[in-house]
């Protein structure tokens, strides 16, 4: 089957990463008139009246400029400027979660564009100083690099591997067989997701699904393998995916962060997505895909 968070991904463009210092070919692309720049207020982008707006270079204000890179015989740039705008107008400027609902149907395509230009803007907000001495930082490379005014330490882009896992239970295709679902303290009743939390250093990323999944819910998982990956930058985030099998089942939920955790079938996910007591997450997220993946075929409703 299709799976739903690869629409997010599906159509890349050209980075052109080898161009990102040559100034003289930024600059010749930036006045080209098909050029055109996603204005971004600190980490937030406004909506128009029928969705995101992609500016002519010539009407975009004076920033950092970030090379996106090119598609369809366009380049296409993002514009970082203060966060003022944003401030003055909190309910138009939007986070990029609340730009997702215009990153459906035939919009879809510009969201590699927009996960790029905010992830980088998320960057750039995050990391003005220098982690070893504290200068100054300043941009270049196209805004894919920043380095440091005093000691000359250059900074990258980074993104945080996070591991986001199905585990399952019973055998495998039963009416028995089900799979873990927790629901985060702060969630509303009967929203439950997959399990998930990031990957910590020197360790393996199918590690880091166990050791999650142990701490969470108490539950040992055994086996565990690769399903897909979803860039996720709220705020910097990629999101690796796996189905694991659980080796016990007994749930100790010792992780303030999970406030419920549940062992679901087949058939009582469809009979609780229908009638709307297990809301699921939504259709562009690993999550969706994880789950739907196991169960076999799109489920109603979403978060």
């Amino acid at each position: 089957m299709t799976h739903p968070h690869l629409s997010l991904v599906a159509d890349p463009h050209e980075r052109l990463g080898l161009h990102r210092s040559d100034e003289a070919w930024l600059d010749e692309r930036w006045a080209d008139p098909t050029s055109r720049v996603l204005v971004i207020s600190g980490t937030r982008v406004r909506p128009g009246a029928e969705g995101l707006e992609w500016v002519p270079s010539e009407m975009a204000p004076d920033g950092v400029r970030l090379l996106l890179g090119e598609r369809d015989g366009n380049t296409w740039w993002g514009v970082i400027v203060p966060g003022d705008l944003a401030k003055a107008e909190p309910d138009r400027w939007l986070p990029l979660r609340g730009l997702l609902a215009f990153l459906s149907g035939d919009a879809v395509a510009q969201a590699p564009l927009v996960f790029h230009a905010l992830g980088l803007a998320e960057w750039h907000w995050a990391h003005r100083h220098c982690p070893r001495c504290g200068g100054v930082l300043v941009p270049r490379a196209a805004g894919h690099e920043q380095v440091c005014q005093s000691c000359g330490k250059p900074q990258f882009p980074r993104s945080d591997p996070a591991v986001i896992m199905l585990i399952t239970a019973g055998e495998p295709g039963s009416p028995d067989e089900r799979c873990l679902l927790g629901r985060g303290a702060t969630w509303p009743e009967g929203r439950f997701s997959t399990l998930a939390g990031f990957c910590e250093p020197g360790e393996s990323l199918e590690d880091a699904v166990r050791r999650e999944v142990l701490e969470e819910t108490g539950v040992v998982v055994g086996d565990v393998e690769y399903f897909g990956n979803q860039p996720w930058p709220l705020p910097s985030s990629l999101m690796i995916g796996f189905h694991g099998r659980a080796v016990s089942e007994e749930i100790h939920l010792d992780d303030a962060e999970v406030e419920e955790a549940q062992w679901v079938t087949r058939e009582q996910m469809r009979a609780g997505a229908e009638d709307g007591s297990l809301v699921l997450p939504g259709g562009v997220s690993i999550s969706r895909s994880l789950i739907e993946s196991w169960y076999g075929e799109q489920l109603p409703g979403s978060w």
